[in-house]
């Protein structure tokens, strides 16, 4: 199973592109600006959209993916999300005004899109994939995804700040990456607190959690384009002075689009 980062930003600026992974050719895990980099070939072979909430960067493009393929949708695409993201979009975006309602579009029998409420804790196999929902902390609400095609897993955390319950189940589960975000600088880390983003003095503290004796790779994702230098300079000296615990380290790595994990 491949997971292809097409936008991993927390903003749009020259090449960078907001929130999106494919995974496997025909599911999307948010559906950020990077999806626009797909083909339309790319694109007909999305099958299942899994969301981990309803802001903008992880949402845009998902509208205006619909409509370049409504011609050639034979059965809806299939969008899954927590109870209130399903709301948000249905209310403020597929309404008739923002765009088209394509869940009854070109029919209420047969539409482009079907909607389908998921819960923090519940195990979907989709294509062949097992993704688990994860438990986030966010401004509205909001989850991350395990995904395993029987191997490790690709953990993606989604928007969140302080998240306990997220730990304590990752400690549970064979990490083969964690996707992370930091939005913020410590400059910055008042509005990250507040925006329920987390800053890298926050993201210290969070990595504290993962059980001792516990390594994979960790990916830094949702970096502000103006911070990002900023962001991994601070993460940095922070991985260098051992902030985590006695005679612990971590490989933490900037993502970026187009990346690949081969799972």
């Amino acid at each position: 199973m491949k997971v292809r980062v097409l936008g991993c930003s927390g903003a749009i600026a020259k090449d960078c592109r907001t929130t999106s992974f494919l995974v496997g050719g025909d599911v999307l895990v948010d559906a950020g600006t990077g999806v626009g980099d797909l083909t339309l070939e790319e694109m007909r072979g999305v099958k299942h959209v899994l969301l981990t909430h309803s802001h903008l960067d992880h949402v845009a493009a998902l509208p205006l993916m619909i409509d370049a393929i409504a011609s050639h949708i034979t059965e809806p695409v299939r969008v899954y999300a927590l109870p209130g993201t399903l709301a948000a979009l249905q209310t403020h975006v597929f309404n008739n005004v923002i765009w088209p309602d394509f869940s009854r579009i070109p029919s209420p029998q047969a539409p482009f899109v079907s909607f389908h409420e998921i819960h923090v804790g519940q195990i979907l196999t989709i294509a062949g994939k097992h993704i688990e929902v994860l438990p986030a902390v966010h401004t509205v609400p909001a989850c991350g995804y395990a995904v395993t095609a029987g191997r490790g897993c690709w953990v993606f955390t989604g928007d969140t700040e302080r998240n306990p319950a997220f730990w304590r189940r990752i400690n549970q589960m064979n990490v083969a990456a964690l996707v992370i975000e930091t939005a913020f600088s410590n400059r910055e880390k008042d509005l990250a607190k507040r925006s329920l983003h987390l800053s890298p003095h926050a993201l210290a503290q969070e990595l504290d959690c993962i059980e001792e004796g516990r390594r994979f790779p960790i990916f830094i994702t949702h970096t502000k384009p103006a911070e990002t230098e900023m962001i991994m300079a601070e993460i940095q000296r922070f991985d260098q002075t051992q902030p985590f615990g006695p005679n612990v380290t971590h490989d933490i790595r900037w993502l970026r689009a187009g990346q690949e994990f081969d799972l």
